[in-house]
């Protein structure tokens, strides 16, 4: 096992990766950029690197600075964390390179999963199945007019090398592919430096969820309970469970062997996320590969009782999976809500400013992995993801109540929020009833501040500035105002 990793990147993952290094006696080493001085995972990290700038582009995305990081501390590893470096195979090739190990698969499986219409045809080879379209890129209007007409619209645009949301088009006529198509391309261009996009059939209303693995280098690989991530705003989570609601023990299954199938034809290890799409009649079409740990991992991790970042670790060391399938199950349900620094009443648009108060509600059931104190200060040079929160239960029911428990109980002052979206979906009926999709925002969303939440809004303002010139707190009702406010609907 490894003795010291470096770990290329910030924030809440960089904690989270700490944490199981502290517990596995493995000495650990941040890098941070001028923004981040002060942040948590600088102060707990056994040793920490300045590498400058104060934007991504100055600091965390400079392959020279991280490996410079690495042989300075004597680092044997380098975990990515995800974002950042994490998917990009020329640092996975130039870790390697520089006699590191990559906490991670591959260069060749990250450029081959990386690459959508390539992992369209690793499907198809795989037997995993896809929504109708183009296996590879489109080229030109006749080609995509033809394939649309051949499907039926609407038909969706998505961009080759990329993902996010971004370089996707919906297109639902045929009068709009053109356009469509050019905004498509233009904008994969833009965003990742390749313009190729292809098109498939647009699932209406569809689940979003995920199959996450772990594969070793010795060929095993184990598969996880589904989590459901159809809560989004910009093709982007907020909301995360485990398992869904909408997937039976056969499709669990059946999901579950075509992952394992996927990265198995890939020849990939570590830890990795196979995501598809659900429609209404319960088929699933395979959508992408995130080659990387998620976001949304501890949903799994609390259901599972199984630390993936712990598994990373022994599988980059080679060491072989000592879980076998069966071993593999859900107790109980999880619900993760991601705490961004957005204002939700406005576009969910990114905000920015300080934590002046920071109450984080209690419980064994509650996780928090976070980068939030305060004093913290967010900025608009990085993810507005600050915090999430993962609440667990021992069915749905129970793991819905106390998660609007804590969310009732959890206050940030000084930065607008994704807690009071958290709050309203996660009590509302299409979550509860298990009906939502990754369509809840357009239709069940609406983006203008009820006077419930005007209210509650001056309300956290005076306390912030009573807080500020008094220094003492003052008192308010132990129940939140987003307790019937929330409850709207259910």
């Amino acid at each position: 096992m490894f003795s010291k990793i470096l770990i290329a990147n910030r924030g809440e993952i960089a904690r989270r990766i700490i944490a199981t290094c502290r517990r596995m006696e493995i000495a650990t080493v941040a890098i941070y950029s001028e923004a981040d001085v002060h942040a948590l995972y600088v102060r707990e990290a056994d040793e920490a690197v300045a590498i400058g700038g104060f934007t991504p582009r100055e600091s965390y995305l400079l392959i020279e600075k991280v490996l410079q990081a690495a042989a300075d501390t004597g680092a044997e590893a380098i975990h990515p964390g995800y974002g950042f470096l994490a998917e990009n195979a020329v640092f996975a090739e130039a870790v390697e390179a520089a006699g590191l190990v990559f906490i991670g698969p591959t260069p060749a499986a990250i450029r081959l999963l990386g690459d959508k219409t390539a992992a369209r045809a690793l499907a198809e080879k795989a037997n995993v199945p896809f929504a109708p379209g183009s296996t590879g890129a489109v080229g030109t209007l006749s080609e995509v007019r033809e394939i649309a007409e051949s499907i039926g619209y609407p038909v969706l645009l998505k961009a080759a090398a990329g993902g996010g949301g971004k370089g996707m088009r919906e297109v639902y006529a045929a009068e709009d592919l053109e356009a469509a198509l050019e905004s498509a391309q233009g904008e994969a261009s833009t965003a990742f430096g390749d313009d190729r996009v292809f098109i498939e059939k647009y699932i209406l209303n569809p689940k979003h969820i995920e199959i996450q693995v772990l594969a070793d280098k010795q060929g095993n690989v184990l598969y996880f309970p589904e989590r459901e991530c159809s809560i989004q705003r910009r093709h982007q989570k907020v909301v995360e469970e485990s398992p869904s609601t909408a997937v039976t023990a056969a499709t669990r299954q059946a999901m579950g062997e075509a992952a394992a199938r996927l990265v198995t034809e890939a020849g990939y290890h570590n830890a990795g996320t196979i995501e598809f799409l659900l429609d209404a009649e319960g088929s699933f079409y395979f959508m992408e590969v995130n080659t990387r740990l998620q976001v949304e991992h501890p949903v799994t991790e609390m259901v599972s009782g199984v630390d993936l970042v712990e598994q990373q670790l022994l599988i980059a060391a080679g060491k072989a999976l000592e879980l076998k399938q069966d071993d593999v199950h859900a107790k109980g349900h999880a619900i993760e809500c991601r705490i961004c620094v957005e204002d939700v009443y406005n576009d969910f648009f990114p905000d920015a400013g300080t934590v002046s108060h920071l109450a984080e509600p209690v419980a064994d059931y509650i996780r928090h992995d976070t980068a939030l104190y305060e004093g913290f200060e967010s900025s608009l040079h990085y993810d507005p993801m600050v915090a999430k929160m993962i609440v667990w239960g021992s069915d749905r029911s129970q793991a819905i109540e106390r998660c609007l428990d804590a969310l009732d109980n959890y206050t940030i002052g000084g930065l607008n929020t994704t807690i009071p979206f958290c709050r309203i979906a996660v009590a509302s009926e299409p979550f509860n009833d298990g009906s939502y999709s990754t369509f809840y925002v357009q239709e069940h969303w609406r983006n203008q501040v009820p006077a419930e939440v005007q209210q509650l809004l001056s309300a956290v303002g005076a306390y912030a500035r009573h807080r500020s010139t008094t220094g003492r707190k003052p008192q308010f009702p132990q129940r939140s105002r987003w307790a019937d406010l929330g409850r709207i609907g259910r």
